[in-house]
C-alpha cells in the first residue's frame, strides 16, 4: 500500500478501504466514509456485499467533507441557521451551538442580471445594479461570515460556483489533523456534480438538508444502483463536448438513471480531457442521476497541476487514489447494474429543446422540428416572427469551463467578423463566463474584439441567462411578442431550458454549444437549416455558410496550446475571498443572533420554528384535504418555484408594491429567497404552469374549492384553505420536481399548507426536500395515477395509516380515500432518518431538538 506514497503523502494517515475489486469507484468512496466514521456493521456490509442487481432497501449515513452553496440557496440557508439560533435561545440553549461543524463554502454567482448588453461598460453597469439590488442580502452574508465559524464566502464577480470549484476549491483528497480522505462534496445546487469530472464524488442536496449537514448531521442515502457507460472511439471533427453531453442526456434519460449513479470508463475516457469530463458531469441532473463520476487518472493529476494546485497536493491525490483502489484502470472495469456503450464517433452536432434538455435534435433537423410545433400563424409583415432568436447567450459553467468550445466560439466570431457578418439587431447577445480565466485567454488569443464586434461583450461573471437572470428583451421584440403572440427563441450554452426559466416571454429555448450560439445570433432565427442554408451574406452579396466559418479542431487546439497557461489560474484566484471595494464597504459586525430588520423585503425570519416544542407531537392522519393543484408529467422545480423576474401583477409583485417597492425594483425570485412572504406567494406562479384544475389557463391559477370553484391564484386558494383549517394536497405525474435543487419548491408549498404530494414518480432531490419540510411524499402504484384512478382533483381526500409512523417500522404504503375512490399509495420515506425528519416536522426541528438534547 505504501509503494504509491510520495514523501509528502506519507505525512498523512488514511483508513484503508480494501474494497472488493468489482465495487464501483463511487461506492468505494462511500465505503471509506463509513469506515472512517465508525458506521454500523450492517451499513458497511451493504456496500462490501453490494450486488449489481437487486432491490435496494439498505440506507447508509454519509458524512460530507464540505458543503457547497451559492447565494440564492445560501441566503435562505443562512436565514434558517439564524432562525435556529433564535429558537435555540428561546428554548434556553446556547445559540452559538448552531454553527457549521464542517467547511461551508458559498460563492455569490446567482444574483447578477444581464440588464445591459452589447456595449462597452456592460460588466461595470450590471455589477453596479447587482449591488443596488442586493446590498442587503450581501450584508447578511457578510454577517454570516463574521458570526459562523468555518463559513467562507467568495464575493460577487469571481465566477460561477461550479467552475470555481473545479478550477480552485476542489481538493479531490482532503486532509485534516494528519488524516487524508476523499473530498465528498455536497452542494445546494444540483450541478454540484460538475466536480465528478475531477474524480470527486458529490451531488446536489436541498438547502435544508445542507443545513443539517453543516451542523454535523450525516446525510442518509439509499445504496444506489450504479450504471456504467463505456466510452470508446473519438469525437468527429464537427462535434464538440456539448454535442457529446446532449447525446448522453438523451441516452441516459431514455435508459432511466433517476436515483442512480453513473460512472464513465473505458478507452474513450482516457482520451477525454478534464474540461470535457466536467462538461459531462455538470449535466448529471439533466440525466436524472445522483452523480456522474469520472475516476481519477493521469489526466486528473495533470489538470490539478495545470490549474495551480501544488505539486505536493497533486502527488498526494495520485498516491491516495492508487493506494485506495480509486485509480482508473480502463482494462478492468467494476461490475455495474447495467453497462451502456457509447461510440464517440457517432456523436453529431446537435441542440436540445425547445423545453427539455433530453430532447436532442440533430442540427440538420432543427428547422423541421421547430415547424412541427403548434402555434397560431404569424403576421407576414416585419422581420421578427416565429422562430426569431431573441436571446443568444454564451453562459453557464457547463460550457464556459471548457476552452475547446469557448475558443471555437471566439474563432467562429473572428471568421464571421472578417467576412463582414453581424448579428441581427433583434438578438440580445450576452457573454457571461464562469471564470475570469476565460477573458484572460480570450485576450491573449486576440478574440475579445471579434466577439465584441458581434455584440458578445462581457456582461458579468455569473450564471445570468442560464438561471433566468437574462434581463429584458430588445424592446421591439418584447412588443412584437405581446402584440402577435409570437414564439421567439433563445439559444444558450446552458444546461436547462425548462418552460418559463430562461425568460418569461420566450417560449422556445435551445441548448447549444458556444459556437452554435454565435451562429444562431448571426442567422437571427432557428427556422433554418444551418447545415445547408446560409447564415447571411457578406458585403459583396455572397452567401456565407456555417461550414465556411467553423474552425478546425487543429486550429482550436493550436490556440489553446499557445495561450492558456497555469499562471492564468493562479492570478485569477489570488485574493478570491477579498472582494472589490463595494464588498469591503459592507461593514458588518458578528453576533450570536441576527438583528432582523422588520421592514426588510429581502431577509425575513421564516416561521418554521415558531412555537416549537422540545418534543415532537405524535403523527396523525391527514383528513379532509383538498387538492391545491393537479399537474402533469415532468413538473420541474422551476414550475413550482420560479427563479425569474417577479411580475407586478402576480401575488408576490402585488405584495411588494403594497409595501412601497417600485415596480422596477421588484427584482427576481432568486434574489428574494431570504423572504418567505415573497417566496410562498411565488409557489406555483410560473407563467407556463398548466394546472389541470384550471384547463385552458397558464400561470398559477386554481379553483377555490371552498368558494364554488372560483378561479384565483394558487396563493389565494391556499390561504383560504389555511384559514378554514383545511389541509392541501398536490397531485402530479412522472418526474415531479425535476431540475434545480431548489428548496423553496418544498418550502413554498409547505408554507401554503400542503401536507402531501401524490405523484407517479419523484426526482431525487425534490423528494428529499419535501421530507425535509415535513411534507409527505406518496407515490401512485405502478400503472396508476390520478387520471387512471378517475380523480378529477375536486375530491376531498383523507390519508390514513400515518399513526404507524409513530412506531419503529415504516409501512410500505398508506391508504388514500378520495370521495368514492380508495387506493394505496407507496410511502416515499426511503430511509429511517427520513422517517425521523417527518416525525419531527422537518429537518430543522429535528436538528434543533438533537442539539438541545445533547
Amino acid at each position: 500500500m505504501t509503494d504509491h506514497l510520495t514523501a509528502g503523502a506519507r505525512r498523512y494517515r488514511f483508513h484503508p478501504v480494501n474494497a472488493p475489486g468489482r465495487l464501483p469507484y463511487s461506492l468505494r468512496i462511500m465505503l471509506e466514509n463509513l469506515l472512517r466514521h465508525g458506521a454500523p456493521a450492517e451499513q458497511v456490509r451493504a456496500l462490501t456485499g453490494w450486488q449489481p442487481r437487486g432491490d435496494r432497501t439498505e440506507a447508509v449515513d454519509l458524512h460530507p467533507a464540505r458543503v457547497f452553496l451559492h447565494d440564492t440557496n445560501g441566503v435562505p440557508a443562512l436565514a434558517d441557521l439564524a432562525a435556529m439560533r433564535d429558537a435555540m435561545a428561546a428554548l434556553g440553549g446556547d445559540p452559538e451551538r448552531v454553527n457549521p461543524a464542517i467547511p461551508a463554502e458559498l460563492v455569490v454567482d446567482h444574483s447578477i442580471i444581464a440588464d445591459v448588453f452589447g456595449r462597452p461598460g456592460a460588466l461595470a453597469r450590471n455589477a453596479e445594479l447587482e449591488y443596488e439590488r442586493n446590498a442587503e442580502r450581501y450584508r447578511f452574508l457578510r454577517w454570516g461570515q463574521a458570526s459562523l465559524r468555518g463559513f467562507t464566502v467568495v464575493p460577487p464577480g469571481k465566477g460561477i460556483m461550479h467552475q470555481i470549484n473545479v478550477e480552485h476549491l476542489a481538493r479531490v483528497v482532503m486532509t485534516n489533523d494528519g488524516v487524508a480522505y476523499p473530498d465528498l462534496c455536497l452542494g445546494t445546487d444540483s450541478h454540484t456534480t460538475m466536480v465528478n469530472g475531477l474524480g470527486t464524488l458529490g451531488w446536489g442536496i436541498g438547502g435544508i438538508e445542507a443545513e443539517a449537514a453543516m451542523l454535523g448531521q450525516s446525510v442518509s442515502i439509499l445504496v444506489p444502483d450504479v450504471i456504467g457507460v463505456r466510452m470508446h472511439g473519438g469525437l468527429p471533427v464537427a462535434a464538440t463536448a456539448t454535442d457529446l453531453v446532449l447525446t448522453l442526456t438523451e441516452l441516459l434519460r431514455a435508459h432511466g438513471v433517476v436515483g442512480k449513479i453513473v460512472e464513465f470508463h473505458g478507452p474513450g475516457v482516457t482520451a477525454l480531457p478534464v474540461t470535457d469530463r466536467v462538461t459531462i458531469s455538470n449535466m448529471s441532473p439533466e440525466f436524472g442521476s445522483t452523480a456522474a463520476l469520472f475516476p481519477i487518472d493521469a489526466e486528473t493529476i495533470r489538470y490539478l497541476r495545470f490549474t495551480g494546485r501544488s505539486d505536493e497536493h497533486a502527488g498526494l491525490v495520485e498516491a491516495y487514489a492508487k493506494a485506495q483502489g480509486l485509480w482508473h484502470d480502463p482494462a478492468a472495469p467494476p461490475s455495474y447494474t447495467a453497462d451502456l456503450d457509447l461510440d464517440l464517433a457517432t456523436v453529431v452536432p446537435s441542440v436540445a429543446g425547445p423545453r427539455r434538455p433530453q430532447d436532442r435534435i440533430p442540427l440538420d433537423g432543427v428547422k423541421a422540428a421547430f415547424r412541427e410545433q403548434d402555434r397560431t400563424p404569424a403576421p407576414q409583415a416585419g422581420e421578427i416572427t416565429h422562430g426569431s432568436v431573441a436571446i443568444a447567450a454564451i453562459t453557464s459553467c457547463t460550457n464556459t469551463s471548457n476552452p475547446s468550445v469557448m475558443i471555437a466560439a471566439g474563432l467562429l466570431a473572428r471568421n464571421a467578423a472578417e467576412r463582414g457578418l453581424r448579428t441581427k439587431p433583434w438578438v440580445k447577445t450576452t457573454l457571461s463566463p464562469g471564470s475570469r480565466v476565460v477573458m484572460d485567454y480570450y485576450g491573449q488569443a486576440g478574440l475579445t474584439s471579434s466577439l465584441e464586434r458581434l455584440g458578445f461583450t462581457l456582461t458579468g461573471f455569473g450564471c445570468m441567462t442560464c438561471i433566468g437572470a437574462s434581463g429584458p428583451l430588445v424592446e421591439e421584440v418584447s412588443r412584437a411578442v405581446a402584440e402577435h403572440d409570437l414564439d421567439v427563441a433563445a439559444v444558450l450554452s446552458g444546461n436547462r431550458n425548462f418552460e418559463g426559466r430562461v425568460q418569461p416571454e420566450v417560449r422556445s429555448n435551445y441548448l447549444a454549444s458556444p459556437p452554435l450560439v454565435v451562429a444562431y445570433a448571426l442567422a437571427g432565427t432557428v427556422d433554418l437549416d444551418l447545415t445547408t442554408e446560409p447564415l447571411g451574406t457578406d458585403p459583396d452579396g455572397r452567401p456565407v455558410y456555417l461550414r465556411d466559418l467553423w474552425p478546425s479542431p487543429a486550429e482550436v487546439r493550436q490556440v489553446i496550446d499557445e495561450v492558456i497557461r497555469p499562471e492564468m489560474f493562479t492570478r485569477a484566484y489570488a485574493g478570491v475571498l477579498d472582494g472589490d471595494e463595494r464588498w469591503q464597504r459592507l461593514d458588518v459586525t458578528g453576533s450570536a443572533t441576527y438583528p432582523w430588520d422588520p421592514g426588510s423585503t429581502y431577509v425575513r425570519r421564516a416561521p418554521y420554528l415558531d412555537g416549537m416544542s422540545p418534543e415532537p407531537p405524535p403523527v396523525t392522519d391527514i383528513t379532509g384535504a383538498r387538492v391545491l393543484v393537479k399537474l402533469g408529467d415532468f413538473i420541474t422545480t422551476d414550475h413550482i418555484s420560479p427563479a425569474g423576474a417577479i411580475l407586478p401583477a402576480g401575488p408576490a409583485g402585488r405584495y411588494l408594491t403594497g409595501l412601497g417597492v417600485p415596480r422596477h425594483q421588484l427584482n427576481t425570485y432568486a434574489s428574494r429567497r431570504g423572504n418567505h412572504e415573497v417566496m410562498m406567494r411565488g409557489a406555483f406562479a410560473n407563467v407556463r404552469l398548466r394546472n389541470h384544475l384550471a384547463p385552458g389557463t397558464e400561470g398559477g391559477l386554481t379553483p377555490n374549492l371552498l368558494d364554488s370553484g372560483r378561479l384565483v391564484s394558487v396563493y389565494e386558494a391556499a390561504r383560504a384553505y389555511q384559514e378554514a383549517r383545511v389541509p392541501a394536497v398536490v397531485l402530479a405525474g412522472e418526474g415531479y420536481g425535476a431540475g434545480s435543487s431548489r428548496d423553496w419548491a418544498a418550502k413554498g408549498p409547505a408554507l401554503l399548507g400542503v401536507k402531501a404530494v401524490i405523484a407517479r414518480s419523484f426526482e431525487r432531490i425534490h423528494r428529499a426536500n419535501l421530507v425535509g419540510m415535513g411534507v409527505l411524499p406518496l407515490q401512485f402504484l405502478p400503472g396508476e395515477g390520478a387520471d387512471e384512478l378517475g380523480l378529477t382533483g375536486h375530491e376531498t381526500l383523507t390519508i390514513t395509516g400515518l399513526d404507524a409512523l409513530n412506531g419503529p417500522h415504516l409501512p410500505a404504503a398508506l391508504t388514500v380515500i378520495a370521495d368514492g375512490v380508495t387506493f394505496q399509495a407507496r410511502l416515499r420515506l426511503d430511509t429511517p432518518r427520513e422517517a425521523d425528519y417527518y416525525r419531527h416536522g422537518g429537518i430543522m426541528p429535528y436538528v434543533l431538538r438533537r442539539l438541545l438534547a445533547s
